[in-house]
């Protein structure tokens, strides 16, 4: 395999299954979510684009192919169609919302747009409870997102479920194995949606569940030795969680062959250095440079305020670190990036996928093709909780692999308007603070990302019998699935109330401490 933003080699994808599911991309918002969820029934899938050919597929040798949902009528002019031959390979077929229709339209039946629309919630009444609804009530919850629908099935279909306003919730072919569903079984709001995917993967593909997270560590390890050989690899450590598995994943593969890099620009968390020195220097062993650069950081950060600017130069300034300290290390050829299955995807790299350079946020720092190194990637084939979740096989503690994320810029894009060293230490003191009473209330890992945002806003306030002039923090707590869409934490009161309290009575320069309940969109999470 090559990687197509530097050329080089990067590692092979491994030969993690006998057995696969495709997943046929149609644009939608849940392609991943459908991906994840065939995966935590132990069946290996792989999201592909959605015109792969009929004769790409039979090379891949699925189990089964699932066909996406999608923003696009499949009547419309230009709507992105699948390899009509698909359909004929005698591979079980499951078109969800788009897919189904867009099968049920190849094979003969019709698709129109309807007045009664669906989004939402939706009851469900199963006709025919074999293969698809085995197991299933013969009324259940269904989370229903269109505004097309299938009016006529034609005579190769029968219909396995309805709705009050959508008589073909749930249909499958005759003789061919298609099947297809209105509703979104991927997503929790169908309370059965896992039982009818379960029953497609197993029930009608006859897929074993045999893939096990722990295979795939046995097998990506192997494959790293094998690329890397006696060759030396360097890993930029950054203290979040994709570069942390990286690197104790190749510690365990190649041992004293492995240089980690941690630049250090001042903008890290409080505990941020120790924390990565604690766990690479002293539990794996790992040969860790820590780059001391806060000074030169805040340097080319004096007097910049545009976010953008301050992202810019902040990407150039860690590669010029990174470079410099790459240089020492005697003997290295290869680079390890945390790259995961979504950047892959978003950047049209998967397989058969447009060959575009994978986003720069997404490598360790933007590094440059002009560094030299061939490419080292071992968890591109993973979702983010896969991760997580192998970093705890590997024996990371639990506070490095469930850390909340955590931007590429730092504290620089958490302290708005211009940086300096005062007022990082201001926000990383009142950061500690806002995260801590989440964890110790118990709620960190029920919420997706929290943090503390300094405001280039002074207020007044009373402390004592002197009135003060001093910054405003904004707490912003975030829950989510995929950081697409994001809602704001509806936490305690009490306990927002003792960050409150903490920030302003142990954080010098803080007399007001705010809520940020704005969703994403129109909201971001990030502030800069």
């Amino acid at each position: 395999m090559t990687d197509v933003s530097t050329n080089e080699t990067t590692t092979p994808a491994p030969r993690l299954t006998d057995e696969r599911v495709l997943v046929l991309d149609f644009g939608s918002q849940y392609a991943q979510l459908i991906a994840r969820r065939v995966r935590e029934q132990n069946v290996y899938c792989e999201i592909v684009r959605h015109d792969i050919t009929a004769e790409r597929i039979k090379e891949l040798a699925p189990v089964g192919i699932i066909l996406s949902g999608g923003p696009s009528s499949v009547y419309a002019d230009g709507a992105p169609q699948c390899d009509p031959g698909l359909f004929e390979l005698g591979v079980p077929v499951l078109g969800i919302c788009y897919g189904m229709q867009l099968a049920c339209k190849a094979l003969g039946g019709d698709v129109k747009n309807v007045t009664s629309r669906e989004y939402g919630r939706a009851h469900c009444d199963v006709v025919d409870d074999s293969d698809l609804f085995h197991n299933v009530a013969p009324q259940t919850e269904v989370w229903m997102s269109h505004g097309d629908q299938v009016t006529d099935i034609a005579e190769g279909f029968i219909a396995l479920a309805n709705t009050p306003t959508c008589p073909y919730a749930a249909v499958r072919h005759k003789s061919l194995p298609v099947y297809g569903l209105q509703f979104h079984p991927e997503v929790t709001h169908s309370v059965d949606g896992k039982r009818v995917l379960g029953n497609f993967l197993h029930e009608v593909c006859k897929a074993t569940g045999a893939w096990r997270l722990g295979d795939f560590a046995d097998e990506m390890i192997a494959r790293v030795r094998e690329q890397v050989g006696s060759d030396r690899v360097i890993c930029g450590l950054s203290g979040g969680v994709d570069s942390a598995v990286v690197a104790a994943l190749l510690a365990k593969a190649i041992g004293p062959q492995l240089s980690c890099i941690l630049v250090d620009n001042g903008l890290l968390r409080k505990g941020e250095q120790e924390a990565v020195v604690r766990e690479f220097s002293d539990h794996f062993k790992t040969d860790l440079h820590v780059v001391e650069a806060e000074e030169q950081f805040l340097r080319v950060l004096s007097g910049v305020s545009d976010p953008q600017e301050k992202r810019r130069r902040i990407g150039n300034e860690f590669i010029e670190c990174f470079k410099a300290e790459a240089a020492k290390v005697e003997g290295a050829r290869f680079l390890a990036q945390g790259t995961l299955y979504p950047d892959v995807i978003e950047s049209g790299a998967a397989v058969d996928g447009p060959a575009d350079t994978i986003k720069l946020h997404h490598n360790v720092g933007g590094l440059p093709a002009e560094l030299g190194f061939e490419l080292v990637e071992p968890l591109r084939d993973l979702f983010k909780d896969e991760v997580r979740r192998l970093g705890l096989q590997l024996g990371l503690p639990e506070e490095i692999v469930w850390r909340h994320p955590f931007p590429g810029p730092g504290l620089a894009v958490r302290c708005l308007g211009e940086i300096t060293k005062e007022k990082l230490e201001t926000l990383r003191e009142a950061d500690d603070i806002v995260v801590g009473e989440i964890k110790a209330a118990g709620l960190y890992r029920d919420t997706s990302q929290a943090f503390a945002v300094l405001l280039p806003v002074q207020s007044v306030g009373v402390m004592g019998d002197s009135r003060t002039y001093e910054n405003a923090l904004a707490v912003r707590c975030v829950n989510t699935d995929d950081f697409m869409t994001a809602d704001w934490s509806h936490l305690p009161h009490a306990l927002l109330a003792k960050i409150s309290t903490r920030v302003i009575n142990e954080v010098k320069g803080v007399n007001r401490v705010v809520y940020d309940i704005s969703s994403k969109p129109p909201a971001t999470i990030e502030w800069e």
